[in-house]
């Protein structure tokens, strides 16, 4: 074949349409190791709700993702205006995280001398290190309070990191730019501000976007992909090893067969893709295996609207370790998404786990049920039992990209140099989201392309 294409989540299933859709007559071929297509990204229907177990979105603001559901004849669904309110849990209560300057210093989020110590920002000295950790990077420049508060369980709802582990030029490379480019944050703002006063693109120096996703969930484009794609993606059917050939590689999969490509894609989690390697380049595979993935487990609630006694209106809220609970956030996906849950009910979605406390998501189901019982009821005035419980369980979930990842990309592209034709792909690499995995997408199939 032309090209093998190992993993069908969202990055390999998304190569190989591309591949397709520029090349019809090109034989490329996708072997997926479970049952399933998707990895991450995994939509249910049960009982007038949709559940995502995982991924439940991307931020619209990066077009390559908007392309590719063009492509195939997916529209867009953009979530609800009442999923701009965060909250974060502080102190006992949910405190609404305010968008704007003014108004986010008006709130109690932070304490006066909280509020006061960022405006040091402005003139803390720039960083001289090479690479450093979102925790030091934020303690010095916005203090420990905005740390604790904001910062920290930032990186869990997104990374379901380590902060103190993470590397911000790695995880947060605009933010990193800022400071590299402008000396700080609000310097770096005001500048970027004042150069785009002319245009209509917006500033920020975080990810900006709507979070958009499609009526019937993001597992919609796996499925249009896994349609297109038809008898070339083969499930239930591992990659165990490859080896050179007279033109390309040979790959041995799991049932004992062998298959020849010119070029191998390996879209793979990094832990995957090194037990792939093990016996082709220990080089390449004791790099790949010092990317770590924490466990993470998601628990799907549909309440009745009554069993609230207090309103809730947001996006969700997520947890500072501080506080002392063990779920990491409680995103309302009827309120970002309505029609998510039935007429009169309500669908939260509790993360658990994590680098914070990895070994929670292998709780049983009994267990976590009680446990997210236990903590969002203490914070959202919830009375009596969900109506609906779903748990999904990601034994190794997200790559965390940790100080010296940077460093670890660098060593594998010179390893990689030596095998012409062998691809690394998908989120342990460069970007973590959708948006990333498709954007790498695109660029690597023409890359590919161009090597034909």
């Amino acid at each position: 074949m032309d090209v093998l294409i190992a993993g069908g989540g969202i990055s390999g299933l998304s190569l190989a349409y591309l591949l397709l859709r520029s090349r019809p007559e090109l034989d490329v071929v996708v072997y997926e190791s479970e049952t399933k297509t998707g990895g991450k990204i995994w939509t249910e229907k049960q009982d007038g709700y949709t559940l995502e177990g995982g991924v439940n979105g991307f931020l619209n603001n990066r077009e390559k993702t908007l392309e590719l559901a063009d492509m195939l004849n997916l529209q867009p669904l953009i979530s609800s205006d009442k999923a701009r309110k965060r909250y974060i849990y502080k102190d006992g209560k949910l405190r609404q995280v305010m968008e704007s300057p003014i108004g986010f210093m008006a709130s109690d989020l932070l304490s006066l001398s909280g509020k006061l110590r960022l405006l040091y920002e402005a003139v803390a000295p720039r960083n001289c290190q090479d690479d450093e950790t979102l925790r030091d990077f934020a303690v010095r420049r916005l203090g420990r309070e905005a740390f604790e508060t904001l910062i920290e369980p930032m990186a869990s709802g997104i990374y379901a990191g380590d902060a103190s582990k993470l590397s911000l030029k790695s995880c947060f490379p605009k933010i990193n730019n800022l400071e590299q480019t402008y000396g700080g944050l609000i310097r770096g703002m005001i500048r970027m501000k004042w150069d785009a006063r002319k245009s209509k693109h917006e500033v920020s120096a975080g990810p900006g976007g709507k979070l958009t996703s499609f009526e019937g969930g993001m597992g919609s484009l796996i499925a249009a992909l896994k349609e297109n794609l038809g008898q070339r993606v083969k499930t239930s059917t591992k990659v165990i090893s490859i080896d050179k050939a007279e033109s390309g590689y040979v790959v041995t999969l799991d049932n004992g067969e062998t298959v020849t490509a010119g070029r191998v894609v390996l879209s793979t989690p990094a832990y995957a893709s090194a037990e792939i390697l093990r016996d082709f380049d220990a080089s390449m595979t004791r790099e790949l295996a010092q990317i770590p993935y924490p466990s993470v487990a998601v628990v799907c609630m549909g309440f009745k609207v009554g069993s609230f006694t207090q309103v809730f209106d947001g996006f969700g809220f997520l947890v500072p370790s501080v506080a002392n609970k063990r779920i990491l956030g409680t995103l309302c996906d009827s309120c970002i998404f309505p029609g998510r849950a039935p007429e009169g009910f309500i669908l939260l979605r509790t993360m658990i786990g994590g680098a914070r406390a990895s070994e929670a998501a292998n709780k049983s189901d009994a267990e976590l049920t009680t446990l997210v019982m236990e903590e969002i009821s203490s914070v959202m005035g919830i009375q009596g039992e969900p109506e609906l419980v779903r748990i999904y369980r990601h034994q190794r979930a997200i790559p965390q990209y940790n100080v010296g990842h940077a460093t670890i990309l660098e060593r594998l592209q010179q390893l990689q140099r030596k095998h012409l034709g062998l691809y690394l792909h998908g989120n342990s690499y460069k970007g973590i989201g959708v948006n990333d995995c498709i954007e790498s997408s695109f660029k690597l199939s023409g890359e590919i392309l161009n090597s034909m």
